[in-house]
């Protein structure tokens, strides 16, 4: 999704507490950043910010990192989460965002920072061939979050050929499929945040998919389950 240039941006999250100013020199030390010890999720192109407001507030037991590669939709994100906590009467404690390009993310992050679960929501599907390599779920991104991913990927999207195809992805880097629907909302699947592009999306008609993915070594680790609807 295009932006236009907001100046006001980089002010905003400039002075914002809750921003971290580089992510590159947080790596291998992002738990340091958290007042409390807890599971530490990570969501990948947070955007506006309609994901994370929802689900920092409602589990103030996790930690979260939220990123973007725009200043103007990292500011909105800021926005809302402030809103967010201010609506709930609570500090903004158990969530750090931060400027990343996602395709650089070991740049960022490190085996050190253990991240416990990485949520991708509605990515941009990158139909063309040539640019399918953008991908946040295209293997060359995969094995990247491997190196620092110590639990489970979720992944949310509308797009049917991106779903097919990032399964194989998954698969071919060497990540086992917990779960998996293509129809999320008639799943009986109760662990979801509804933004407003989900909604936007399942009002047209289309129907949301879902998938748990884990490392094949932490899935026989734990004896996990394959799931499918």
């Amino acid at each position: 999704m295009r932006i236009r240039h907001k100046p006001w941006a980089k002010p905003e999250l400039d002075a914002c507490a809750f921003c971290v100013k580089s992510a590159k020199e947080q790596r291998g030390h992002w738990r340091a950043l958290f007042p409390a010890d807890q599971p530490l999720y990570l969501e990948l192109g947070c955007g506006k910010g309609g994901w994370i407001s929802q689900a920092a507030v409602a589990c103030p037991d996790i930690n979260f990192i939220a990123l973007d590669i725009k200043n103007e939709m990292l500011a909105l994100a800021r926005r809302k989460l402030s809103a967010a906590f201010e609506a709930a009467d609570r500090p903004v404690e158990n969530v750090r965002i931060a400027i990343q390009n996602i395709s650089l993310i070991s740049e960022a992050f490190a085996p050190e920072d253990r991240i416990d679960r990485i949520y991708i929501n509605f990515c941009n599907p990158w139909p063309k061939g040539q640019h399918k390599k953008r991908r946040l779920t295209h293997p060359r991104q995969l094995e990247q979050y491997l190196t620092f991913l110590n639990g489970e990927l979720w992944f949310k999207t509308d797009d049917d050929e991106l779903f097919e195809e990032s399964i194989e992805y998954f698969r071919e880097t060497g990540f086992t499929i917990r779960y998996q629907t293509r129809d999320l909302h008639a799943s009986g699947w109760t662990e979801n945040f509804v933004t407003e592009h989900e909604k936007m999306f399942s009002d047209e008609g289309k129907k949301i998919k879902f998938l748990i993915a884990v490392p094949q070594n932490k899935e026989a680790a734990e004896h996990g389950t394959v799931l499918s609807h």
